[in-house]
């Protein structure tokens, strides 16, 4: 009998080679969609396509337990002008590091600020959840200028630069824009290069990482909190911009907004957002690592690698399924992450992970919303997590920033992406502090 994992995979891949069917859902799923409360708890019928073209604007408080209700979600969201000015310094003085190491405001008035990106000659893109807009940030003789360069899109989180060219990863479609730093005033006309890819909204949000062959990591996030999803979600493809061609690498994922490719062995590894209302503490969010093509990961039958989802699991044994390279705590929503290959920072950090936390949003005790340092060896076999930067939740649910993304600049240092304060941060080290 063929694994479960392998029969997964071949229907994916067939799915992928049939792009016509690429947006559409099983036909069992036609039915319209359906809300329901019991006892004041939010429920829907999620399996269907008309839920996955058309989903409810509070989708993602479905399946609600007595024991863990959804808070208003904008509780989480920053002000809509974002933070600046004395404000955004005062916040960072909150904020704890390891010696050394200092924290300052790098740019302001980056509203809903995702994925950056750097551009050959120094520019700084930023991609954004909200707003439909990219954004290009340049220094001007020492002060930095935040400049709309695309507007209009659906939802454009996922950038990415290379060889003259910026790619854009608009939900349904990745677009190239050509000698984009040598046009910020006004934008060349893009190429789609890839749009075989599902339309749906929720959890479609993406992320870019370039491997070292110019192919680019993509995960495909299911459009709902826990379903059955539609084929062609809940998988990670790897594609390539220069000729269309793509297949897909792993299965079983849920909501993945961050990878990176290990500058050590060029394999791919990806935070991971588990299922919500299964508890505070249940499942926890992980970092994986993909060390062989075809891995099922287990989404939607089982979470952190051993617990079966008590509606979807079907009976299905768990230990079948690739196990979470590392358990990062629960709801602490890993997006955005590198590896350091910087030079400024101690040599123990060369070849780590710093991954953003965006933090919870339902916990009853908000976590996360930090930077960890991950040191981790090339296999995988071994992780261990320090706590870099830390002070952004102060209290049990109060937020004074949400860190979504990072990057190494070219002096070292690392910039970290703010969707709640609309701002980017900077992160120095020196050595001659530690002797003061």
């Amino acid at each position: 009998m063929r694994s479960l994992s392998k029969c997964l995979l071949r229907t994916a891949i067939a799915a992928v080679a049939i792009g016509a069917f690429a947006g559409y859902g099983p036909a069992w799923a036609q039915s319209t969609t359906a809300a329901g409360t019991s006892g004041g708890l939010i429920h829907y019928n999620s399996n269907t396509r008309q839920f996955w073209l058309h989903p409810p604007a509070n989708w993602y408080m479905g399946d609600e337990t007595a024991a863990q209700k959804g808070e208003d979600p904008a509780l989480t969201f920053g002000p809509a002008t974002g933070i600046s000015g004395a404000q955004l310094v005062a916040n960072l003085a909150n904020i704890k590091l390891p010696p050394g190491f200092h924290i300052s405001v790098y740019a302001d008035h980056v509203l809903s600020a995702r994925q950056m990106a750097w551009g050959d000659k120094g520019t700084l893109f930023v991609g954004s959840f909200s707003l439909g807009v990219v954004y290009a940030i340049t220094d001007n003789n020492g002060q930095k200028e935040v400049k709309t360069i695309l507007k209009g899109l659906k939802m454009p989180t996922g950038i990415g630069f290379r060889n003259g060219t910026l790619y854009v990863a608009d939900i349904d479609r990745i677009l190239a824009y050509p000698d984009a730093e040598d046009h910020l005033d006004a934008m060349p006309q893009p190429t789609v290069v890839y749009n075989d890819m599902p339309p749906y909204v929720a959890h479609g949000w993406k992320y870019i990482a370039f491997d070292n062959q110019g192919w680019i990591y993509m995960a495909f996030g299911p459009p709902c909190n826990e379903c059955m999803p539609p084929v062609g979600n809940s998988q990670l493809r790897r594609i390539n911009p220069e000729t269309g061609e793509a297949y897909i690498v792993a299965l079983g994922l849920r909501n993945s907004v961050g990878g990176a490719v290990d500058p050590r062995t060029g394999d791919y590894w990806y935070s991971m957002n588990e299922r919500d209302w299964l508890g505070d503490d249940s499942p926890q969010d992980v970092l994986n690592h993909v060390s062989r093509l075809g891995e099922n990961f287990g989404y939607p039958f089982c979470h952190n690698g051993n617990i079966p989802d008590p509606e979807y699991n079907l009976g299905i044994d768990c230990s079948q399924f690739a196990q979470p390279t590392y358990l990062l705590g629960p709801h602490v929503a890993p997006l955005g992450m590198k590896f350091y290959t910087g030079d400024q920072f101690p040599a123990s950090y060369k070849g780590n992970i710093f991954l953003a936390e965006h933090g919870s949003w339902n916990r009853h005790h908000y976590i996360g919303g930090r930077i960890v340092r991950l040191i981790v060896s090339p296999d995988g076999s071994q992780v261990q997590q320090e706590v870099f930067a830390t002070g952004w939740i102060q209290g049990a649910t109060t937020y004074l920033g949400r860190p979504d993304d990072v990057i190494v600049a070219k002096d070292g240092s690392l910039l970290v992406a703010d969707d709640y304060a609309g701002a980017i941060y900077q992160i120095t080290y020196n050595k001659s502090d530690l002797s003061q």
